[in-house]
């Protein structure tokens, strides 16, 4: 095992551990003031997700124009959506519990695969272009 998976796993395993304590000693809720930043961060993925399934749709516009190609880049918005959407409740109660132990990790690979997904999707888009332009 690498050095960053045990350190990863140990690192589980203390919030894991941090956040039972927490929920012993307290209400409901990982912290207690709702302005701090996982609700801000929840709705800024909300935001992107939403901008995401408004793309998507836009893309169905191109459907005359170019055909079936445009599921491509339809599909790995509407996929890339779903995926932020479906990590919503995990990202809030992380971020919720480093709220509550006083140790916050940003979320690089989210950010990251995210990153690479709409790089995806902007090439496929490119090659639709090119490809139309040249054989149509």
């Amino acid at each position: 095992m690498t050095n960053m998976t045990q350190r990863s796993r140990r690192m589980r395993r203390v919030l894991a551990y941090q956040y039972r304590l927490y929920q012993h000693r307290s209400s409901h809720r990982p912290h207690r003031d709702p302005g701090l930043q996982p609700e801000r961060t929840v709705m800024s993925w909300g935001r992107t997700m939403m901008a995401l399934a408004v793309v998507s749709c836009l893309y169905l516009r191109w459907w005359p124009y170019h055909g079936a190609w445009v599921l491509i880049p339809l599909g790995t918005a509407m996929l890339t959506a779903g995926a932020i959407y479906a990590t919503q409740r995990v990202r809030y109660q992380k971020q919720g519990l480093g709220i509550a132990v006083e140790r916050v990790h940003a979320d690089v690979w989210a950010v990251v695969a995210l990153t690479g997904l709409i790089v995806a999707m902007a090439l496929s888009v490119l090659a639709i272009m090119v490809f139309t332009l040249l054989y149509a």
